[in-house]
């Protein structure tokens, strides 16, 4: 069989043993990713962020640049679980803990954390759409369709957490709605992709055998990766947002008492 062309960002799929040499040095995305962690370091600063939120923003940074640096890109070139892999990566670890840092400060003073539904609906959008066959598959001939495709998924992903993550309590029940349409949406889909008889990713029908995969079998074992574990970060969120509650209620008994 005919070995699929290269793809554009992330390269050709790797051999099993030239994996840790394929790091991605794409001196653009370092340098984005250099100016924004310099930016938010500087505003910050000046909005007075607290040292634990500015903690959490680097780890997540940090963890974002791994996950786009590290040999994971040439790996989901080859293994469709490999991606799978890479996104809930970002969008269960990552993205919490960028959300905590509160990035839009860089831009603006107000926060996201009203519009929890809004958030759930596009993350389900985007994770949805990129998932299915013909976008997916476009991901590997267009660069374009590539970075879309991350900054949609990680961008409602950190929305839908700043949303989860809210502090007042006040948005306790549109917290527990979006937690809950967040998992069950993520684990249909995720049932969806593991129990298919067929593979359903042109890309992978000839990437996965060298990995000592079927294109079936990858298939399937990313679709666990997004079914299984992704709802466990998830009810965080929900947790989160229920200790939000408790200490405001808890901060208003208080004040009515003084």
């Amino acid at each position: 069989m005919a070995h699929p062309s290269p793809a554009p960002y992330c390269g050709a799929p790797p051999a099993s043993d030239h994996l840790w040499s394929r790091w991605n040095l794409d001196p653009i995305l370092i340098g984005i990713l250099a100016a924004a962690a310099v930016a938010f370091a500087w505003r910050a600063r000046r909005a007075r962020i607290a040292n634990w939120r500015r903690a959490s923003f680097f780890a997540g940074w940090a963890a974002t640049a791994l996950a786009l640096i590290s040999p994971l890109c040439p790996l989901s070139v080859a293994l469709f679980s490999a991606r799978v892999g890479q996104h809930m990566f970002l969008a269960s670890i990552c993205a919490p803990l960028v959300a905590l840092g509160r990035p839009w400060t860089l831009v603006t003073v107000g926060s996201p954390g009203r519009g929890g539904l809004w958030a759930a609906a596009a993350f389900a959008v985007a994770l949805w759409f990129w998932h299915a066959p013909g976008p997916y598959d476009e991901t590997f001939h267009s660069t374009f369709a590539y970075w879309a495709m991350h900054l949609t998924l990680f961008g409602s992903a950190v929305w839908l957490w700043a949303c989860l993550l809210e502090e007042d309590g006040r948005a306790f029940l549109v917290a527990v709605a979006a937690t809950a349409f967040t998992a069950v949406q993520m684990g249909v889909l995720g049932a969806l992709i593991t129990y298919s008889a067929r593979p359903l990713y042109a890309w992978h029908l000839t990437t996965t055998w060298s990995w000592g995969l079927s294109p079936l079998a990858d298939q399937q074992l990313g679709g666990v990766l997004m079914w299984a574990p992704s709802g466990i970060f998830f009810v965080c969120g929900f947790a989160s947002a229920f200790l939000a509650m408790m200490r405001r209620a808890g901060g208003e008994a208080i004040a009515a008492a003084a």
